[in-house]
């Protein structure tokens, strides 16, 4: 493959005229010889001069980088090469993963910001209320002090003041944000006369241009909602790299007020700032530089000396000032286990979101370093089709232990399983109420990873709810569990039990976030979120996977939310079971079908296609599939060793000792194979699964430390 670079005409970067730049275009010509001729291939790449280096342009939402470009190391490269060097500053797979995280913080902070302005609304009619309760037209001492230095003041001048400050009331957010005191009023509302759009128009003017005063002048009390700053809103980008993500924060979410971009390398330092600038959004975008984890401690320990010294001065049920970040991003090469401590303190208690990324899964969803997993999240890894959300469990296990010693709660919001990594969401809370229900939310698992499949959980410890002695009301109590669960055997196949875990047993996603999101979807641009209709169909099949619980007889309680398990965790695969007995796979539709007609409920997971969640046992699972060797599929049993698996679940060698005994009621229930009732009804033409878009795809090297 011979490269060839001819420089085409050049012209002046609209954006960036004044600053310097030349744009020349870069031919890149690359032939490849074939047996009956050759073929040419010819590609434009557009680059720009700043300071004297080549950079290249990647635009991905409404941010765009620069990325170190060479023409002269190009010339004596091939083209592969030169983009393999390009994707170190820029993967374009990471694209859904960016896309996704901009939307959810979107739809948190929507949400977040309404309840702050709510509760503090409510704040100041109560203050108002209490005010005229306890005389609040006295003057203070101040006022008296003025009155007695300046003489009598005339009723109208009291009756303007009273109208000023009535006009004027408003209650404060009391936020500190990088050390700096950020009173913002709490009824502060968005500019109703800006554009509905998603991000807004005017991200290209200067901030002076934005903030500048207005010419009329205002009197006290006369200022408008419109004319307020909304309250802060802050993003932590810990290990920023080129500072993408936290330059779509900065254009693409409206309402925040400030993201910091931070990282260890001096020079992805000076690109973060290089990118802030040619993206216009300098005043917004904080790059700094050092270890993150150091970056989170030091708010905490801020924090810790801000309240011994204001301690004494803070007023009860007054908001505490709160220097911590709303929102932080965890997005590392590897596990992000290391920042786990320090990402769980720097976020908000009362709500803040993390967003964690691990790419790591040869440890989490493999089997071949159990001492690895259990060192990064405390727990021990699968050996299974459904390894991928046993390591979901994982991480969550590691993030809520984390968080449990310092009284701190979590909820996930959205955990998922992407192609070679995970994404997960999770609301952070002070509760020790909370965490008080994590251990009867962590379990272990038996799992028959050497014959059937089947698996077993049992949680460490039970949150048992009970009535109240009056007989009015219940509570939970929290008690030793019952071991085990399971024999060292398998109780359908017979082959021997592994353990796994301990690992998260709640809830993988919050339904009401996930519909939030996709609420949203229908009114953002393509052009800006290029992975829109993935994104919709796997929140789709996560919102699908979630089946409800077993009816609770019990009344409700406001602790049934701390207290919520998956009552049915993993997934299987038809074509795995088929394996265990040497038999044809049966089709999705029919094996959902006839589970569905049994009266279990049947749904897929959002880790695998083909993947079925069901709310039927494991012995109703393998009476299934016995009926199918006998309806659809037989098998030549001649063939079948006697200490095999597949000899136990067919049960070749108890027929007469299973129809002595009756074997339950599974043997006598009726299967029917209906493919129409197991054929799904949702919204078709869904994107639910990716597929490899090239050869060779997947992470890609980690960027060398200059």
């Amino acid at each position: 493959m011979l490269l060839s670079l001819s420089l085409a005409s050049s012209r002046l970067s609209r954006r960036n005229v004044g600053r310097v730049f030349l744009i020349p275009y870069l031919r890149v010509r690359t032939m490849t010889s074939e047996k009956n001729g050759a073929s040419t291939a010819t590609t434009e790449i557009q680059t720009l001069t700043r300071d004297g280096q080549e950079f290249t342009e990647v635009k991905e939402g409404l941010a765009s980088i620069l990325v170190p470009f060479s023409a002269k190391d190009a010339a004596n490269k091939k083209l592969s090469e030169v983009e393999e060097q390009q994707k170190v500053f820029y993967n374009p797979i990471q694209q859904f993963n960016r896309d996704l995280t901009v939307l959810a913080i979107k739809a948190y902070g929507q949400e977040t910001l309404a309840k702050r302005r709510s509760f503090n609304s409510d704040r100041a009619a109560k203050r108002k209320r209490d005010k005229s309760d306890t005389g609040g037209d006295r003057p203070t001492k101040q006022e008296k002090v003025t009155e007695a230095t300046k003489g009598p003041t005339s009723t109208a001048d009291v009756a303007e003041k009273n109208e000023t400050q009535a006009k004027g009331a408003n209650i404060v957010f009391s936020d500190i944000q990088n050390g700096h005191n950020t009173d913002i009023p709490a009824d502060t509302h968005e500019n109703p006369d800006k554009p509905s759009n998603d991000v807004p128009n005017n991200t290209d003017q200067p901030a002076e241009a934005s903030q500048a005063p207005s010419k009329q002048e205002s009197k006290p009390g006369d200022t408008k909602p419109d004319d307020r700053p909304g309250p802060r809103f802050t993003i932590l980008d810990a290990l920023s790299a080129t500072g993408l993500r936290a330059l779509r924060y900065a254009q693409e979410l409206p309402f925040v007020t400030s993201v910091t971009a931070n990282d260890l390398s001096p020079s992805a330092v000076e690109a973060i700032k290089r990118n802030a600038e040619h993206n216009g959004v300098e005043s917004k975008v904080n790059a700094t530089s050092g270890d993150a984890r150091a970056h989170m401690y030091s708010l905490l320990t801020r924090e810790e000396a801000d309240e011994q010294s204001k301690g004494k001065h803070h007023k009860r049920g007054a908001p505490k000032a709160n220097q911590k970040y709303d929102v932080i991003d965890l997005d590392p090469y590897g596990t992000a286990a290391t920042f786990f401590d320090a990402a769980i303190n720097a976020v908000r208690d009362d709500g803040g979101l993390l967003c964690v990324t691990c790419t790591d899964s040869g440890v989490w969803a493999s089997h071949g370093y159990p001492e690895k997993t259990f060192a990064l999240y405390g727990g021990v890894p699968v050996k299974a089709f459904y390894s991928h959300e046993a390591g979901l469990r994982l991480i969550l296990h590691g993030l809520a232990s984390t968080g449990a010693k310092y009284g701190l709660a979590i909820e996930p919001l959205l955990s998922l399983s992407i192609d070679y990594y995970v994404r997960i969401f999770v609301k952070v809370r002070k509760s020790p109420a909370q965490v008080k229900f994590l251990s009867g939310k962590t379990m272990i698992v038996y799992n028959c990873d050497q014959g059937c499949g089947a698996w077993e959980t049992q949680f460490l410890v039970r949150n048992k709810k009970a009535t109240n002695k009056s007989g009015k009301g219940v509570f939970y109590k929290h008690g030793l569990a019952m071991a085990p669960t399971a024999d060292r055997t398998c109780e359908e196949c017979g082959s021997k039990m592994h353990l796994a875990g301990p690992m998260y047993g709640g809830p993988l996603h919050s339904s009401d976030f996930i519909k939030k999101i996709l609420d949203d979807l229908p009114n953002v641009s393509d052009d800006v979120y290029g992975t829109k209709p993935r994104i919709e169909g796997m929140l789709t099949t996560a919102l699908e996977e979630l089946l409800p619980p077993p009816k609770d007889e019990l009344e409700s309680s406001k602790e049934d939310e701390f207290a919520a398990i998956e009552p049915y965790p993993f997934f299987f695969h038809p074509s795995s079971l088929a394996g265990s007995i040497h038999c044809i796979s049966p089709d999705e539709a029919s094996f959902k079908g006839a589970l569905r007609h049994l009266g279990y409920q049947v749904t897929r997971s959002h880790c695998k296609p083909g993947s079925i969640k069901t709310s039927a046992p494991w012995s109703v699972i393998w009476h299934v599939m016995r009926e199918w060797i006998r309806q659809k599929a037989p098998v030549n049993v001649g063939k079948i060793t006697e200490h095999s698996p597949a000899y136990t679940l067919l049960r070749l060698g108890k027929k007469d000792e299973a129809a002595e005994n009756g074997d339950d009621a599974v043997d006598k229930m009726e299967v029917v194979f209906d493919k129409k009732l197991g054929r799904d009804t949702t919204k078709p033409g869904l994107i639910r699964y990716q597929t490899n878009p090239r050869e060779n795809w997947g992470p890609q090297s980690r960027a060398s430390k200059r």
